[in-house]
């Protein structure tokens, strides 16, 4: 079996246990955190949470979390170590950039963005940063990152979400690290990461995660991006805002159906703490955490017939096939 890379260190792959394949333990903003301190309020109280929670987990049978956290969404690794240190959970970190339009200001004048004035090909400095976070580690941590993470929103394939897109697959050829991708089904945007990854880059559809596919109730379009050979991210379980329950299971119920287990991961993109959501508004979605799958949408599945084995295959063997490669 092949190493994985966690927050703790490596582990093998066939230790990896039931793991859910996209939670953060934090997002947050960070210059408003670094800021305006008073809203993020006790760290010690922040983290005592934050065990708790990924506790409830682990109670719940998950032995391991992705945590997709990257640049753009305040990923701090001092943090997260102090809390693996407390909890029996696997934490997997990732690298990348998260934007849904623009690059960060500090790449606006960096890298590409230079060939043209220069008069010659200027190299991104992202991909070797992605890199280093890989092979080296996270800011001094010894961390290393063992998941790449990019995004495409519905405002489609912009000049900042396709260069940031690219050197995720220039950095995922280079340390064969997996990919997952924040995208957005009802605008059919896993057909720009194919174009831009797959057909032009030569990335492996197999080792990149199609996050918060769950959020369309189209079957016949994930079914012809699993076909594709992507693998699909039903992860966002309990954020029923724009949705149904209802919906979202009965989509996995389908897929499962249609012979798909294989090619789908399962998780929730909940948090210990999101700063993008006024709490109130949080309240509203009481099934937003790590335990709903198994308190609500198991027993669902399960009684539409989708058998153990399905979940089984979902939660276990895909998520370690994608992070091993194998």
């Amino acid at each position: 079996m092949s190493e994985i890379q966690t927050v703790r260190g490596q582990v093998d792959s066939a230790d990896l246990g039931v793991t859910l394949a996209h939670e953060h333990v934090f997002v947050l903003t960070a210059d408003v955190q670094a800021n305006y301190p008073t809203e993020w309020g006790s760290e010690e109280a922040r983290i005592a949470d934050a065990v708790e929670k990924l506790q409830k987990a682990y109670d719940a049978g998950v032995r391991t979390i992705i945590d997709p956290t990257v640049v753009g969404l305040g990923r701090y690794i001092p943090r997260i170590q102090q809390i693996a240190e407390q909890t029996p959970l696997n934490i997997v970190v990732a690298t990348g950039v998260y934007t849904y339009t623009d690059v960060p200001f500090f790449f606006d004048l960096r890298g590409p963005a230079l060939s043209e004035a220069l008069g010659t090909e200027v190299p991104d400095p992202m991909v070797d940063m992605f890199i280093g976070d890989i092979r080296d580690g996270i800011a001094g941590t010894g961390v290393k990152a063992g998941m790449l993470k990019c995004a495409i929103e519905h405002q489609g394939l912009t000049p900042g979400v396709e260069r940031v897109m690219r050197a995720v697959a220039k950095a995922h050829l280079a340390t064969g690290v997996p990919i997952t991708v924040h995208t957005h089904p009802a605008t059919e945007a896993g057909l720009h990461v194919k174009r831009v990854m797959v057909d032009e880059e030569g990335v492996d559809p197999g080792r990149i995660v199609l996050g918060h596919s769950g959020d369309t109730t189209d079957c016949d379009h994930l079914q012809a991006l699993a076909d594709a050979g992507f693998v699909l991210g039903m992860d966002r379980f309990g954020i029923n805002a724009e949705t149904t329950f209802e919906a979202r299971a009965d989509t996995l119920v389908e897929m499962v159906r249609r012979g798909y287990a294989g090619q789908m991961v399962l998780s929730q993109d909940a948090s210990c703490y999101i700063d993008w959501i006024q709490p109130e508004v949080m309240e509203m979605m009481p099934q937003w955490h790590y335990t709903h799958l198994f308190e609500d949408v198991f027993p669902y599945a399960l009684e539409r017939g989708v058998e153990q084995s399905d979940i089984d295959t979902m939660l276990v063997d895909v998520p370690r096939r994608v992070l091993a490669g194998t």
